[in-house]
């Protein structure tokens, strides 16, 4: 019996995880699929907005007594988070979803590998560089665009700024206080340029329960996911489990997008994955991102 108890404590943790990476991946998939009715922007700004409101009523961050290092360091934050929401959103509109992800996971790679110094690692940089030569020189249904890329890859650099300035944000913010003042920041620095683009898509109601399911999908049930896991599961576990992203993601195009990758994306795919679960087992400094 206690044999038994224990086995589920240790599946438990892993499929919650398991099920928030489908969630984050499955929800940037409906929203993809709905970027002919509503502009990316619009659907990354509502799923901002959700997950804000709803990370302010579970903390009710406390706003007095706070430090003006306190304010800058969640100003920062909200900024990264807003930057690599969006122009990780505006990557996968031009690339397949699968695509864009491992780009994006570039910076988590490259933060692992500088975390750690050993020779080693050299091997994860050449693998996630071998992975992604092929991605450019990949073609077929899954075509690259520049646009594409470089939107992935500034959401990459994003990705590597958030996991700094998330452990920062932990230090001096308690709880949740820090995560839903960054997300409300996010949400208010892209709210001009939502309303620009698609200002009578904000009150259109179905929009607006899309964006809202969007915003469920992506934060409200990863981030639920991620805390309960975390209580039990060790993090560098989890971090190895993140790694899986791009090839959830890669999934979720297929069932949601119908987008097939070519068989050069797929062993790109595979590179980068194996060279993630390496740096990370060396360094464990990879981090979540919520997408």
């Amino acid at each position: 019996m206690a044999t038994r108890n224990s086995s589920l404590r240790l599946v438990s943790p892993v499929w919650l995880v398991l099920i928030g990476i489908l969630s984050v991946q499955f929800g940037a998939s409906v929203a993809k699929s709905i970027f002919d009715e509503a502009a990316p922007t619009t659907i990354v700004w509502l799923r901002l907005a959700t997950s804000a409101l709803v990370l302010v009523a579970v903390a009710r961050p406390a706003l007095r007594g706070r430090t003006r290092q306190d304010w800058y360091v969640a100003l920062t934050f909200g900024g990264s988070l807003g930057l690599m929401n969006w122009s990780f959103y505006q990557a996968f509109a031009r690339i397949p979803l699968g695509v864009a992800v491992t780009l994006e996971f570039m910076g988590p790679l490259t933060l692992a590998v500088v975390g750690s110094r050993r020779r080693r690692d050299l091997l994860w940089v050449a693998l996630a560089g071998l992975g992604v030569a092929l991605l450019g020189l990949s073609g077929g249904r899954g075509s690259l665009t520049v646009a594409g890329v470089l939107f992935a890859l500034v959401a990459a650099a994003c990705w590597a700024a958030y996991i700094l300035l998330s452990a920062q944000t932990g230090r001096r913010w308690p709880g949740f206080d820090g995560l839903a003042v960054a997300s409300v920041v996010a949400a208010l620095l892209l709210l001009p340029a939502a309303v620009g683009v698609g200002g009578s898509d904000l009150v259109d109601p179905r929009i607006l329960a899309l964006g809202a399911v969007v915003g469920l999908l992506s934060s409200v049930i990863p981030y639920s996911c991620e805390l309960v896991a975390l209580r039990s599961l060790a993090p560098a576990a989890f971090s190895i489990l993140m790694s899986l992203e791009p090839a959830a993601a890669a999934l979720a195009g297929i069932v949601v997008l119908g987008e097939f990758l070519t068989a050069p994306q797929w062993v790109a795919m595979a590179c980068v994955v194996v060279a993630s679960v390496g740096a990370t087992r060396s360094s464990r400094a990879v981090a979540p991102a919520p997408d």
